[in-house]
């Protein structure tokens, strides 16, 4: 089902905002299909690229974290993931 392990921390992520009334199953539908329909030409490869901006927004319009705590958030983790040694757990 996940290819790496991120995909399933985002999965977790949304299911875990979702359970805590942070938006609805069909509000989370409708982002997911609108991130998804804006890359028509994607041939799922990148389905959880698509995920997590669709959770970002979701995130971002309920005021959860500001756009610049989700970018600051990301690149921390992509900086954490380059100098983390293959097969190690990623640590912030």
């Amino acid at each position: 089902m996940f290819a790496e392990p991120w995909q399933a921390q985002a999965f977790a992520l949304t299911l875990k905002l979702h359970e805590d009334g942070a938006f609805t199953w069909t509000e989370w539908a409708e982002a997911l299909s609108a991130e998804l329909a804006d890359d028509a030409g994607d041939d799922g490869g990148r389905y959880y690229e698509h995920w997590v901006a669709a959770l970002e927004r979701l995130v971002a319009s309920r005021n959860l974290a500001a756009p610049s705590e989700l970018i600051a958030r990301r690149d921390a983790w992509k900086e954490a993931y380059l100098r983390t040694p293959h097969g190690q757990p990623v640590e912030l």
